[in-house]
């Protein structure tokens, strides 16, 4: 299946490769310094970047887990300057923010049909048709991401090109998905249905993610759902709640948020 993103994904872009060899010492060492000072200076203005403890969701709901982690992105500089996004599987929401952590827009997303946070070995080089349900997962990690164009011309976010993993606008799929009206679902069940790549509606994506990932690279943070995130992402997390709100989160089964069930279409097709 996964293969079949590789497939789509016309890959390129600008020689990266460093030059100015031969230039005279002084001149590399005056270049250096330079370099150097606005990295300094880019780290230490304050007013750039949003404070760590006062992350603004601009009064958008998201979860203890979400500012947990966003809080550490920020304290920590984890980002290196980048632009990111953050995925929240259990609640099938995504946030992205610029690069000093402002958030510019958050909306709901479409995920895997499987709960777990690992993709298989070799996922990425079989055919969709093969992809049992059980390994239709939306892998959670730290993924350097940038925008790329199928082969058809729609543009889409590459997150993790091995095990083919993207996001991107909503596909159609087919009928029996309904996948618009999983998107306006407020059952969480409804929102786990693809094969791994994460949808979202197409306004966000054009007036959100592509303006915010365009010529940079990102990174995107997929949040576990089967371990907290502190500890999946290693680091050290203060919040006196955090061991009563893991339990709420970690290995509950998602039907628990909701009433409706995916019904006989659960199993379908979908990217």
């Amino acid at each position: 299946m996964r293969n079949h993103l590789r497939a789509l994904i016309c890959r390129g872009g600008p020689d990266s490769r460093r030059r100015g060899r031969g230039l005279p010492l002084a001149l590399a060492l005056g270049l250096a310094l330079l370099l150097a000072g606005n990295t300094v200076y880019a780290d230490a203005q304050p007013e750039g970047r949003a404070h760590a403890d006062i992350v603004d969701f601009k009064q958008q709901p998201a979860s203890v887990e979400v500012r947990r982690v966003a809080r550490w992105i920020l304290d920590s500089r984890d980002n290196h300057g980048m632009p990111y996004a953050i995925v929240d599987k259990v609640d099938a929401e995504v946030f992205v923010f610029d690069a000093h952590g402002h958030l510019k827009g958050e909306d709901v997303a479409l995920l895997g049909l499987a709960r777990g946070d690992r993709s298989i070995e070799g996922i990425g080089d079989r055919k969709m048709s093969s992809i049992r349900p059980e390994d239709r997962t939306t892998p959670a990690g730290r993924f350097k991401a940038s925008l790329d164009h199928d082969v058809h011309g729609q543009e889409i976010l590459v997150i993790d090109y091995a095990n083919s993993i993207s996001l991107h606008p909503v596909v159609k799929g087919t009928p029996a998905e309904h996948r618009a009206e999983r998107l306006a679902s407020p059952n969480l069940l409804d929102h786990r249905i693809s094969y791994g790549c994460i949808n979202v509606p197409l306004k966000f994506y054009e007036k959100i993610v592509s303006p915010a990932f365009a010529h940079t690279f990102g990174i995107v943070y997929i949040l576990p759902e089967m371990s907290p995130a502190n500890e999946f992402f290693g680091f050290h997390d203060a919040d006196s709640d955090a061991s009563e709100h893991d339990s709420q989160r970690v290995g509950n089964d998602a039907s628990q948020k909701g009433t409706a069930t995916n019904g006989g279409d659960q199993h379908s097709p979908g990217q």
